[in-house]
């Protein structure tokens, strides 16, 4: 028996205008979190880099994400982390 797993771009109402909307909003909330300041097109990319992260984080914790809210969720926790790292690195 094969079992169905849910990924963040592989879910039926979450699309890739779907995900660009998502990318913007998690890179947004992270850049608010992180108290960061960064343009729209950086929000867009630390969230949609954060998207991915976000999604092998959960599957990694057995969490499944499906939907628009628990992708978001997932996408901003990942970009969080992705700005975290960034932030690190650059030495800020």
């Amino acid at each position: 028996m094969e079992t169905e797993t849910y990924s963040a771009l592989n879910q039926p109402g979450v699309g890739w205008f779907a995900m660009i909307v998502i990318g913007l909003l998690a890179g947004w909330i992270a850049e608010k979190v992180t108290e960061s300041d960064h343009g729209l097109l950086t929000n867009l990319l630390f969230g949609l880099v954060g998207a991915f992260l976000g999604k092998y984080v959960a599957e990694m914790a057995a969490i499944p994400i499906f939907g628009f809210f628990r992708t978001l969720i997932a996408a901003t926790v990942g970009a969080i982390i992705v700005l975290f790292v960034w932030r690190k690195i650059r030495g800020r």
